[in-house]
């Protein structure tokens, strides 16, 4: 297991990794594997399976499980696995935590209830009972764009009391807030948008969890260091270098869709294969793509640890 930090628990950086199918819809266990040993192989302190980039809402429990265990058994022992358990239902949530405690995870990723909007009191109850449930660490997600509610200060300073709750993953794109909420807690805050891990950094946050990640990896391994370094100009120049990928695949608001396509033409993945509500990316996208990834120096190449930007 990675070293772990009270102020950086899961590390610094981590990918949100797609869940990779056959052409025909089928979990594609082989081809995880081999993602995910090849994300931690470039540098990722760990991994979140079952999150919205991994399709979560579209996998069923026992494909769950079965991408858990088999990405733990393969790099469990360098890697934080983390897993999401996210429900506008409390006791779906709870068994689900319970089967990724089961599984192998070594942490668990919990999104404010959507949906249901609930109150402040709610989403405390909500996340606490999944707190209780194990004795994983959590990461609290707060993705109100998603959700449709998001973690109130008060509510964060309720939730940090929680001797499991240790991190907050924050897509909320709200700076202001984000910088009083990492100086009244102790959690560790982790930026949930790639365009905004500079400026998070500078507020105090312990990393990301990453989309592009899955393209470049050790680009924001060496921003993160060139950051806690103090060579801040140069961390400025690998921002900008990273800003251009970053648009195109995350500004069509289906990064998904558009990382999975960006995977297979890279060669990381046989398929860029969705499940419905998901759709395949249009030409457009993939002529977005294809023109970033070819000027980042990545479109053709093998993906491989060997092969880094």
């Amino acid at each position: 297991m990675p070293d772990t930090s009270m102020t950086k628990p899961f590390g610094s950086v981590l990918t949100a990794m797609v869940t990779p199918f056959h052409a025909d819809g089928s979990l594609d266990i082989d081809t995880a594997v081999a993602l995910a040993t090849r994300l931690v192989d470039e540098g990722n302190d760990g991994l979140v399976l079952n999150g919205t980039t991994g399709e979560a809402p579209t996998t069923h429990a026992p494909e769950k499980a079965e991408l858990i265990r088999a990405v733990a058994d393969a790099v469990g022992e360098r890697a934080h696995i983390i897993a999401g358990a996210g429900s506008n239902d409390t006791k779906h949530a709870v068994r689900m935590a319970e089967q990724a405690a089961e599984s192998g995870a070594s942490g668990l990723l919990v999104v404010s209830p959507y949906y249901s909007r609930p109150s402040q009191r709610g989403i405390i109850a909500h996340t606490q009972a999944v707190a209780d449930s194990t004795d994983l660490p959590v990461m609290l997600y707060d993705i109100p764009g998603r959700t449709g509610v998001r973690f109130a200060p008060e509510t964060y300073i309720s939730l940090a009391e929680h001797p499991n709750i240790v991190a907050v993953k924050d897509a909320t794109g709200d700076l202001g807030t984000a910088a009083a909420n990492i100086a009244a807690t102790n959690l560790a805050w982790y930026s949930g948008d790639d365009g905004l891990y500079l400026p998070f950094l500078s507020l105090g946050a312990a990393g990301i969890v990453s989309v592009v990640s899955h393209l470049a990896t050790p680009e924001f391994v060496t921003l993160t260091k060139q950051f806690e370094t103090g060579r801040h100009h140069e961390a400025v120049a690998t921002s900008q270098r990273l800003a251009p990928l970053i648009s195109a695949v995350m500004d069509a608001g289906f990064g998904v869709v558009t990382v999975k396509a960006a995977l297979r033409l890279v060669g990381a993945i046989p398929h860029d294969t969705l499940r419905l509500p998901q759709v395949n990316a249009t030409e457009s996208d993939i002529a977005t793509l294809t023109d970033a990834l070819t000027a980042y120096g990545l479109l053709g190449a093998v993906a491989s640890p060997t092969n880094q930007p």
